[in-house]
């Protein structure tokens, strides 16, 4: 499945994630993700590195979660502290709905990095899908990875002048992190701008149609999945309907 056309991709991701969006059953939730993991698997995705890369995002993820949970004082008390009830029963579950949700989305995700950038902005650009828009969001993919190296690069060269992060109060972090933002940002505008300048020296749009080099072709195997996966959606929501 690896194999797979990005668009058929698109919509397996599209159906869980929707699926995961609708439902706050925690069971319903767990067995969707169990779904998108054993989906993902299939598809030759790399969770590990997945996972490893938003590691910090998950921890965040969960403290969000843990704080929903001590501001819902729905059900039966866990922890109370005088006449105030710091955790309950209702607050957990409401907890674990809310990371079993963000875990069905990001495993979904992972499904269409299988495939390369370039496939799924061809993939949009069949589907009608304005040729601008489609650009947009391929030099948002690629700009990414350039904001992450310049951000650790800036980090390193302040842990290099001896500024220990592990150390630091949390308010200093964040004025550190202040003073960091501004250059990456600044630099971000500069390469937009060299990028759109290079765009316009090759004739980005000036030509009101345009051909592709690459073109996708759905074969058998891609209907079948396509077809597989809105009658799962389907069959689901009307399953938990009766």
């Amino acid at each position: 499945m690896n194999n797979l056309d990005p668009r058929t991709k698109l919509i397996i991701v599209l159906v869980l994630s929707s699926l995961g969006i609708i439902y706050s059953n925690v069971a319903i939730l767990l067995f969707l993700l169990i779904v998108a993991t054993v989906t993902a698997t299939i598809c030759k995705s790399n969770l590990k590195s997945v996972v490893f890369k938003i590691r910090k995002l998950i921890y965040t993820l969960i403290l969000i979660a843990l704080f929903q949970s001590l501001l819902t004082n729905k059900g039966n008390p866990i922890i109370t502290i005088g006449s105030v009830n710091l955790l309950t029963d209702y607050g957990i579950l409401r907890s674990l709905e809310f990371i079993l949700r963000m875990g069905i989305i990001i495993v979904s995700a992972a499904i269409i990095t299988t495939s390369s950038s370039r496939k799924i902005i061809q993939g949009l650009i069949q589907w009608k899908v304005p040729y601008e828009i489609a650009f947009m969001v391929s030099i948002a993919i690629r700009f990414l990875p350039i904001l992450r190296d310049e951000m650790t690069d800036m980090l390193i060269a302040l842990q290099l002048r001896g500024i220990d992060f592990k150390k630091i109060k949390m308010k200093e972090k964040i004025n550190i992190y202040k003073y960091i933002l501004v250059p990456i940002t600044t630099n971000s505008i500069m390469k937009a701008k060299e990028l759109a300048a290079a765009m316009e020296m090759r004739g980005f749009r000036a030509y009101q149609s345009r051909t592709s080099y690459m073109v996708l072709k759905m074969g058998i195997r891609d209907y079948l999945v396509i077809a597989s996966s809105i009658a799962f959606g389907i069959f689901f929501i009307t399953f938990q309907k009766v």
